[in-house]
């Protein structure tokens, strides 16, 4: 461990923190931390916080490893640890509704906890949230320090950004609003998100308190320390939990947004029951018949396939556009306890993109794979007929992300393509088997193929070349 720890790749995400950076050895992540840390870490470990906090399944383990051969090229480390590994990191814009609000209330649970044990976090951001084993689970070691004096909470702007903001756009007006959490880096500003409710959202006590008034503070009273200093720049501790309380006030009241295009679609499914369950034995065998431990089920719809994968062992990041539709993945993940599953709001079509400086502070989605295998069922004429993407870009795309594939073609004369077929449209004249089969196996070795019976659907087992 010595000797091999030595060789390390600095993470291009993390370099915004003075105390401390993550970096990479063996496909494993460590955090260094530095000396300018060492009180606040002493402190954390010391007050029983740390402890705490992990039992509780709030803050993410670890066990410190040897440093003392860094000292010579590192002098400032003064601790090297090793946090338990998150299988596949994702991004708050990635998130449905529900997601986000379970992530707000975790950030807020750990700050009041902080609080008691003479300790506060430094920011509010988002990012210091992951979802880990069907639970949100703060990751960032180094946003607890120990409170000096009786001054207000700086992370308070970030936390409205980043968690009240999107939620209240979401809640009140459109889940794509959610969106606007990509495009802004350090959360969507408080002005912008005032002047985008409506109206009847400003009756809100709390939300009128921490969004419209604190929009009102950020266009009136200048920068933060010039802000702080109008407002009264000591807080006690109650006067901290009791902004917490606020805040938690504020985000229980918010409910998720209800409208979904393919919410109901598997109640609606264009599926006989005999059919169903031929799609659903022939996807159990494959899945049984693959080697491998991560899979991605793009176009989960509500998750049906991705639990089934999940209930005979995959890891699964389980993928679909359609924010109602993660939801309700997301709900049933936590009525069923499902630490293997792992709802994503995504638009294959318009993945997740490099973000941030260099775009390299967020991965894109294909940097964050490959996974074992890719469950595509019940999606490949939305992408050719809807989204106007050729079979061969599908075929390429697919087999940079898994080395298996589980692919469903669905014919022509299929009722749901013939929904996105219209009279006297052209273009889509090599929508055929035969067309389909061509382009995918220049990428992929087709294994097996079974009708999905009582239908003209066909399941098929294919694995990369």
């Amino acid at each position: 461990m010595k000797s091999s720890l030595l060789l390390f790749e600095k993470a291009a995400c993390s370099f915004r923190d003075p105390d401390g950076f993550v970096f990479w050895k063996d496909g494993h992540p460590y955090r260094q931390i530095h000396f300018s840390y060492r009180e606040h870490y002493d402190h954390l470990l010391r007050s029983g916080l740390y402890e705490e906090l992990v039992s509780s399944g709030l803050l993410i383990p670890h066990e410190e490893v040897c440093v003392e051969e860094a000292r010579g090229f590192a002098p400032e480390a003064y601790k090297w640890i090793k946090p338990e590994k998150i299988p596949f990191v994702s991004y708050p814009y990635e998130w449905c509704f529900s997601q986000l609000k379970d992530a707000a209330l975790l950030t807020l649970q750990a700050f009041k906890r902080a609080l008691r044990h003479g300790m506060i976090l430094k920011d509010g951001s988002a990012y210091n949230a992951q979802f880990h084993r069907g639970r949100p689970l703060f990751i960032d070691t180094l946003s607890f320090e120990k409170r000096g004096r009786e001054g207000p909470w700086y992370g308070y702007g970030q936390f409205c950004r980043h968690f009240l903001a999107p939620l209240a756009l979401m809640s009140f007006k459109d889940a794509s609003l959610g969106r606007l959490a990509e495009l802004f880096i350090d959360g969507v500003p408080l002005p912008l998100a005032s002047s985008l409710l409506p109206f009847g959202a400003r009756f809100r006590w709390p939300l009128f308190l921490h969004l419209f008034l604190h929009a009102w503070g950020e266009r009136h009273l200048g920068k933060p320390a010039q802000r702080e200093k109008a407002l009264g720049g000591k807080m006690s501790v109650r006067a901290l939990e009791g902004l917490a309380e606020s805040l938690e006030e504020a985000i229980h009241a918010l409910r998720p947004p209800s409208q979904g295009r393919w919410k109901s679609y598997e109640k609606d499914h264009p599926y006989s029951e005999r059919a169903l369950e031929s799609k659903r034995r022939i996807a159990a065998d494959y899945l049984k018949g693959m080697n491998g431990k991560t899979l991605w089920d793009l176009g989960a719809n509500t998750g049906f396939y991705s639990r089934l994968a999940s209930g005979l062992g995959w890891e699964v990041l389980s993928v679909d556009a359609d924010a109602a539709c993660v939801e309700e993945n997301y709900k049933e993940c936590k009525r069923q306890g499902n630490a293997q599953l792992l709802p994503l709001w995504v638009d294959l079509a318009n993945p997740s993109a490099g973000r941030g400086w260099c775009n390299k502070e967020r991965f894109s989605l294909l940097e964050r794979g490959p996974a074992d295998a890719v469950m595509v069922l019940a999606l490949l004429h939305h992408w050719r007929i809807g989204n106007r993407l050729p079979f061969d870009r599908m075929a390429s795309f697919l087999s940079h992300i898994g080395r298996h594939l589980i692919i469903e073609f669905v014919p022509r004369s299929d009722p749901k393509v013939c929904e996105l077929l219209w009279i006297g449209q052209s273009g889509f004249e090599d929508y055929t088997r035969e067309n389909f089969e061509r382009e995918f196996e220049k990428h992929f070795m087709i294994r097996e193929t079974r009708d999905i019976e009582d239908s003209e659907r066909v399941l098929y087992r294919m694995e990369k070349r």
